[in-house]
Parts: structure tokens; C-alpha cells; sequence
């Protein structure tokens, strides 16, 4: 395709977006699976207009989508609620480990026994599909930083941290296929990809979001009248943040997340001092601060101001990167192994790793079934192939990987994307209160 036709076709579907933007909350339809409609339409699979080559451009790939889930990551430790309680925050800390294993154990066993692959593709190519994505499930993510729904925070929270908790299963992976150092018995594997990796990463992101927290509080208490980029703090945090996780070899997915928890929940506490400060009459000589609500307060912090920004550059990184998928699909691209492991990740895997990891906890049935649904695979799955195939997969087998995914991810965009609105109407729907009856024979009320 040349350059007009693609300026064409992107002004389209940027067009088409706004201009539908009310028609797609009341049809079973997402953006992403137009998105990927139009890309298999005009890719190879029919028209043939252009043929995005994964394999090829692996390394741009990787940049791209590495920089769009940590965005995502970003916004989803933003979203949040506060205060953070080990009651909340106890099943996505299960999901994002307990089940997190057992998803990467069974789809190695079934690529090892059922689809023919080394045990460490198997425990690489389950690395790669076991996280839940942060990026394509908005329809089922927290909304705001306001929003408590417990189906929306659990399945925003799993995201924000299991895309995060795969990475020792990748580089366990890639060690078992002699692409990375493991140690004698696997201790270094252990101790630095797990153990330190993992704390570390958590450790960072916690201390560089609180710091920012209390810099910019700080600020705008010397200055009152400084304009502060808040825009550029947020994408300042993150590149800081990433940045430093990785030179200390300590898991960033996990840092961006936390920063963002960290930073929302500081500037929260912050807000709520200040007002229970306005409470008492003021010292002297202390600086008067201006009555102000907690939501009026909310919308000059950081981290509120910095969301709206990021959620649109998640859109824009969404249409481009799913208009790729389907520009890298051909006919032949749909073989039984890959739809098979497909029809196995969606039906079994999540559904039983859920219900493994949420054993003994005190969530309803209802939301530990359709947590176990709504596992939608994406960005987050693309983003550790191409960082295997950087890291020297071999090609033949790093083509039988992309095959395998590329399929996976389609298939969880319309599936999942199909029924998403459905299940969710119906489960609010039966959540809300009965309406009271207004009896005519019951006496008026005093």
C-alpha cells in the first residue's frame, strides 16, 4: 500500500470511530474487532492490498507494543480505588500467581503432548498466552478512578499485574531452550528472575510514584501559580520508572503498574488530609488553603489529569496494532493446532486456573465465572513473542509460535469481544435491586 492508501485508510477508520462512538455501546461489537475486520479485509487473506511480516519487523514490533501495554499498565494502576486493603486486592494477587501458574503449566503440557513442541516452547508459548491483556479488555476494566464494581476491579487489577508475573515463565522458557542463563539447578532463575525481579520491580515503582506524589504536592503548595505538565509527568514516570527497572534487571511491567497505584493512592491521602484539615480553624502564620471538595480536588492531581491522555493514546495504539494482526494473517494461517489451542486456552485453561487460584477465597460464583471467561489475550501476548524472537528463537520455531498466537489473539478479539456486552448486561442487570412496588392498598407512610 503507498502512503496515501494507508493515510486513507487510517483518517477512515479514525473517522468512522468518532462518528460511531455511541452505536458501539449498544451493539455486541468492539473497536477491536472492526479494526481487525478491516485488516484482514485488506491484508493477504482477501484483498491483499499489504502483508505486515511479524517475524521480519519483530524488533519495531516489540518497541511498539512494549510502549503501549506499559501506557496501559499506567492507566490501569491509575484507575485503582483507594485505600488499597489486602481484602480487595487478595484475588487478583491469586490470579496473577496461583493462576498464573497453572495457566502456564497446562498449555505447556498441551503444546508438549498434544501439538509436538519442546517442553521449553511449551512453558514459553504458555508465558506468552497466560496474561490477560490490559489493552483490548476495556469493556470489562475499571472505567474511572471512581468506579468499585468488583468484576471491572479484579479483571483491571490481573491485567495491571500478570503482565508482570509471566516474565520469569519467559525466561524460564527461554532457558530450557538454552536462550538464557538459569543457574545450577535453577537457582539464578529463582533467585534474580523471580525472587529479586519481582520485589524489586514493586519496590520501584512504589517509591517513584509516592515521590512524585509528594514533589508535585509540594510544588503547587511553594507556587500556587505554576502550571505543571501533568501530561508529561505521567509518560515522565513511566520512562523513569521502565527505565531503571530494566537496568537493574528487575521486571518494569510491574513497576509502571505500581508507580500508578502508588502515585493515585499518595495524591488520594493527600486530598483527604487537606480536607480534614479545612475542618479546624487555621494556625497562624500557616498558609490558608482554599475549601475544596475530594472530586473537585481530584481533577488538579497528577495522576487524574494525566489519564485522559493516556487512555487516547491506548486507543490510537489499539487500531494501529490490531489493523496489524489482521495484516498478518493468511487463509493457510488457520490450521487445527492453532485453533485447537485456542478452543483449549478459552475453555479450559482460564476457566479452571481462575477457579484453582480463588480457592478458599471469599468471591461469589458469579464473578469467579465470568472472571474465568472473560480472559482476553492481545498486546500483552504479542509483546513477549517478539521478545522471545529477539533474544535468538530460532526461526522455524519462532514461525510455529506466531502462527500459534496470532490465532489465539484473534480468536479471543471476536470471541470474547462478542460476548463481552451480553454477559455484562445480564450480570449487572441481575445485580440491581428489584424496583419497590407502590402497594394502593397499603397505608401512606407517616
Amino acid at each position: 500500500m503507498t502512503n496515501a492508501l494507508w493515510f486513507l485508510l487510517v483518517g477512515g477508520l479514525l473517522l468512522t470511530r468518532g462518528l460511531t462512538a455511541s452505536l458501539f455501546k449498544n451493539l455486541p461489537v468492539t473497536p477491536a474487532m472492526v479494526y481487525l475486520a478491516v485488516g484482514v479485509l485488506v491484508g493477504p487473506t482477501v484483498l491483499n492490498f499489504f502483508h505486515f511480516n511479524p517475524l521480519k519487523e519483530s524488533a519495531l514490533l516489540e518497541v511498539l507494543t512494549e510502549v503501549v501495554v506499559l501506557i496501559s499498565l499506567f492507566s490501569a494502576g491509575v484507575k485503582m480505588p483507594a485505600p488499597v486493603r489486602l481484602s480487595l486486592w487478595r484475588a487478583p494477587i491469586l490470579l496473577a500467581s496461583v493462576s498464573m501458574a497453572a495457566s502456564v503449566g497446562m498449555i505447556a503440557a498441551f503444546a508438549h503432548y498434544a501439538l509436538g513442541l519442546p517442553m521449553g516452547a511449551g512453558i514459553l508459548l504458555g508465558a506468552i498466552l497466560s496474561p490477560t491483556d490490559p489493552v483490548l479488555a476495556t469493556d470489562v476494566q475499571t472505567r474511572h478512578p471512581g468506579d468499585r464494581d468488583q468484576l471491572r476491579f479484579t479483571l483491571t487489577c490481573e491485567a495491571g499485574m500478570n503482565d508482570g508475573s509471566a516474565f520469569p515463565f519467559v525466561m524460564l522458557g527461554l532457558g530450557l531452550l538454552g536462550l538464557h542463563d538459569l543457574g545450577d539447578s535453577g537457582m539464578r532463575w529463582v533467585l534474580v528472575d523471580v525472587l529479586w525481579a519481582t520485589t524489586a520491580g514493586i519496590g520501584i515503582g512504589v517509591a517513584a510514584g509516592t515521590a512524585l506524589a509528594h514533589w508535585g504536592r509540594k510544588l503547587r503548595r511553594l507556587t500556587p501559580n505554576q502550571t505543571l505538565l501533568n501530561d508529561f509527568l505521567g509518560l515522565g514516570l513511566i520512562g523513569v520508572v521502565y527505565g531503571l527497572s530494566v537496568m537493574v534487571d528487575a521486571w518494569g511491567f510491574l513497576a509502571v503498574f505500581f508507580a500508578a497505584v502508588a502515585l493515585r493512592q499518595t495524591e488520594l491521602r493527600q486530598l483527604s488530609a487537606d480536607l480534614q484539615g479545612q475542618a479546624h480553624p487555621p494556625v497562624e502564620g500557616a498558609p490558608v488553603v482554599l475549601p475544596v471538595t475530594l472530586p473537585e480536588a481530584a481533577a488538579v492531581t497528577i495522576s487524574e489529569q494525566s489519564l485522559v491522555f493516556k487512555e487516547h493514546l491506548e486507543r490510537l495504539s489499539e487500531l494501529m496494532l490490531v489493523l496489524l494482526i489482521g495484516g498478518s494473517l493468511f487463509v493457510d494461517s488457520w490450521s487445527w493446532r492453532a485453533v485447537a489451542l485456542a478452543l483449549f486456552v478459552f475453555a479450559v485453561v482460564r476457566p479452571v486456573s481462575v477457579m484453582a487460584g480463588l480457592v478458599g477465597s471469599r468471591t461469589s460464583w458469579t464473578i469467579r465465572s465470568l472472571t474465568g471467561w472473560f480472559g482476553v489475550r492481545g498486546i500483552g501476548s504479542l509483546y513477549y513473542l517478539m521478545f522471545a524472537i529477539q533474544h535468538g528463537l530460532p526461526e522455524e520455531l519462532a514461525l510455529e509460535l506466531m502462527q500459534l498466537t496470532l490465532i489465539v489473539v484473534t480468536l479471543s478479539i471476536f470471541v470474547h469481544g462478542t460476548s463481552v456486552k451480553p454477559l455484562l448486561g445480564r450480570f449487572w442487570r441481575f445485580r440491581q435491586p428489584p424496583p419497590e412496588r407502590h402497594d394502593s392498598k397499603a397505608p401512606p407512610p407517616d
